[in-house]
């Protein structure tokens, strides 16, 4: 899937594409963050795609880069990697999933979803509420928050 999408931010043409398939107009700074959003390969906040952009397009004010991630996140393009975390954190990895949060660093990285026994409601859920996606976080402390607590 990665490969597919790395494909899609490096081509005009099927980023033109993409955006019909999804009611979105195409421009030309709404490319170049689709482009960033693609080759950062981690869980960005909107502050770090707006750094990664300004390389290109100077004049791009943060307010622009914020209204864009949420335009392609009320499209699909992309998906918040959770709603609790206190600041925003996006991804392109649309595949299921789960993640690994440092509790030191707040690092997030991905676990695959066939790494964890499947998740279910048992019961009925209260006031007719439907589910549409979980969302796993494993919070714990990445492999360098581990070596530098035991070097102190």
């Amino acid at each position: 899937m990665r490969q597919q999408l790395s494909s899609v931010a490096n081509s005009p043409a099927a980023f033109r594409e993409l955006c019909a398939a999804h009611g979105l107009a195409v421009t030309h700074q709404r490319q170049i963050i689709y482009q960033a959003l693609m080759a950062m390969h981690d869980h960005p906040s909107p502050e770090a795609v707006y750094e990664q952009v300004r390389a290109e397009i100077p004049s791009i004010s943060l307010a622009t880069v914020y209204k864009t991630i949420h335009t392609f996140l009320e499209a699909g393009l992309i998906q918040e990697v959770s709603i609790h975390h206190g600041t925003l954190r996006i991804e392109a990895n649309r595949e299921p999933h789960y993640h690994l949060i440092c509790s030191e660093c707040r690092s997030v990285s991905d676990l695959d979803e066939t790494l964890v026994s499947p998740i279910r409601v048992q019961g009925k859920l209260p006031r007719g509420f439907e589910v549409r996606k979980f969302a796993l976080d494993v919070i714990g402390l990445c492999a360098a928050c581990r070596a530098k607590s035991k070097k102190q």
